[in-house]
């Protein structure tokens, strides 16, 4: 186009007739009219390649989201207790945002630039080389330029996204605690917290912001010289007949052109720099091995014993040994109960036989096999787990009901039967929509004792062969918990059952009881056994005895 101009304007420069300057306007008309062509070619053209590059931008990205989501899947109990909430969350979303946006606009922008600096110059030394040489100076200053700050671009960007990963866990935290926050009247506080974190967030977004204020500015600036510069030597060259006028006016559409492409090449920088540093915070967090790794695929059928033998184990991201030496064995269709103090270990037994974690030393048995040589999945279909922590789903009572249910479906007979087993079936039937009554974030609308029944019987609704029971019974009243307890006794004389508990009367039916002690074996037996044994066991007894 800038040649037309440069045609048009060196015709109406040489034209001393009347019907030369019709010719000139008449070419000007007609470059008119080929503008306007052009740029609708080129609308067409930029809708194209937005709809190729920016589309095949969306699907990385959906293809990354599921892979991230997938690997957090397979990674170990460990990883997620060595990692914020927050954190994981920032990955998934805010850190495949930045990458998506250097695969979309910065590829495509990029792209712009190369293609249209390169028509462009390419057009410039066919004018004129001299004229081109000069007006491209200020681009070795800007490349210079580009190369000192985007190291340090890099460096802020990754600050950034580090405290978007900060808020994001206090977020997160909040809202999970809410309840607790409004009990202890620490509205005050946790808004503190946040707003200083928020404040971190806005100093380091507000240096990188200040960077990038001044980069494309500079940019601007440079070209703007480029500009200056065609005119003055241009002039000079036009008065000693070495280009044209016409050639000048070119040249001035020609750095106008360039304005935009370089224009952005400040946000492009930035967009890459941003990219890097998510790409960097994804790459290290998929490159994460699961330390539990599934040896054997093929189905394991397990019949009900489980042997711990000289087993010990230490928490990695505390460092603390929970559990030393410890052995015992249980048979099929009989219950193991443990009780002991805070952190004695007892959870840890839980952990170790699902093989949320690997033994330091010594060897966890199922079946007689080491865990590590069966099919982890397989064995983990076969297991009812009711963890301390109880969990439900923003969804309706039916669906946490059956969610452990591989195919998802069962029938309202099973639903009922289950329920009615825990004792928690009443209550169900009192709400207005029954089993489609939707809970609120973590069953906030149930009672303690609701959830940790309705718990129950979603492990029970798989119809399991191992039983684990993490103190999952300590928000019910003690008849309550008898009644579950015989329902439970009367169910599968080949069920294997483990229960974790800090009270006596849920565990003295129980064909073994251990007592722990900072993950040692301090006494073991029969309830009437420990009993006579008039230690530790004893002692916890008449003293619940006394408190009920």
């Amino acid at each position: 186009m800038p040649l037309y101009v440069k045609s048009t304007v060196d015709d109406l420069m040489g034209s001393t007739t009347i019907s030369g300057y019709e010719d000139a306007l008449f070419l000007s008309f007609k470059i008119g009219g080929i503008y306007i062509l052009l740029s609708l070619g080129k609308g067409f053209f930029l809708f194209l390649m937005r709809q190729t590059i920016i589309v095949m931008s969306r699907f990385i990205e959906f293809d990354l989201k599921n892979e991230i989501y997938a690997h957090y899947q397979k990674l170990d109990l460990g990883f997620f207790k060595r990692n914020s909430t927050g954190d994981l969350m920032n990955r998934i979303s805010e850190d495949v945002s930045q990458v998506r946006m250097y695969l979309g606009p910065g590829i495509m922008y990029t792209i712009n630039l190369v293609v249209l600096s390169s028509m462009i110059i390419v057009q410039m030394v066919n004018i004129s080389p001299q004229l081109t040489l000069f007006v491209l100076m200020p681009l070795p200053l800007m490349s210079f330029l580009i190369y000192r700050v985007s190291s340090k671009m890099n460096t802020m960007s990754r600050k950034v996204q580090e405290e978007q990963s900060n808020l994001s866990t206090i977020s997160q935290e909040t809202f999970s605690g809410i309840r607790v926050i409004k009990a202890y009247n620490r509205e005050t506080e946790m808004g503190d917290k946040f707003e200083h974190a928020a404040n971190e967030y806005k100093n380091k977004s507000m240096k990188l912001v200040l960077v990038n204020a001044l980069f494309m500015p500079t940019i601007m600036f440079l070209i703007g010289i480029s500009t200056l510069i065609a005119i003055y030597m241009g002039g000079l060259m036009t008065y000693e007949k070495q280009i044209s006028l016409g050639g000048i006016v070119a040249f001035i559409f020609f750095v106008n052109n360039l304005t935009w492409p370089f224009a952005s090449l400040g946000w492009v920088t930035s967009i890459i720099q941003r990219a890097a540093a998510s790409q960097k915070r994804i790459s290290e967090f998929l490159e994460t091995k699961p330390t539990i790794v599934n040896s054997n695929y093929s189905k394991f059928d397990f019949k009900g014993s489980i042997e711990f033998k000289n087993v010990n184990f230490t928490y990695d991201n505390t460092g603390i040994q929970a559990l030393k030496n410890l052995s015992f064995k249980i048979k099929q269709g009989d219950t193991l109960a443990i009780i002991g103090k805070t952190g004695s270990g007892k959870s840890t037994i839980l952990n170790l036989i699902l093989r949320q974690f690997d033994t330091d030393s010594g060897t966890v048995l199922i079946d007689g096999q080491a865990i590590e040589k069966i099919n982890t999945d397989s064995f983990r279909e076969q297991c009812g787990v009711v963890s301390q922590d109880v969990f439900l789903f923003s969804d309706t009572i039916a669906n946490n009901l059956k969610f452990g249910i591989k195919d998802g479906e069962a029938s309202a007979e099973e639903l009922v039967s289950v329920t009615e087993l825990t004792h928690v079936y009443h209550n169900i039937d009192e709400f207005p929509d029954k089993f489609e009554t939707l809970l609120g974030e973590r069953g906030v609308n149930l009672s303690g004792g609701q959830k940790q029944r309705i718990s129950i019987s979603r492990a029970l609704l798989r119809k399991p062969r191992l039983l684990l029971l993490d103190d999952c019974l300590s928000a019910v009243d003690t008849e309550t918990e008898e009644i579950i307890l015989s329902n439970l006794r009367s169910l599968n004389q080949n069920l294997t059952t483990v229960i974790v508990s800090h009270r006596v009367s849920t565990i003295r039916n129980a064909n073994y009881i251990i007592v722990l002690d900072q993950g040692a074996v301090i006494e073991e037996g029969t309830h009437e056994n420990l009993l006579k044994s008039k230690g530790y066991y004893a002692e916890l007894y008449q003293k619940q005895l006394t408190e009920e």
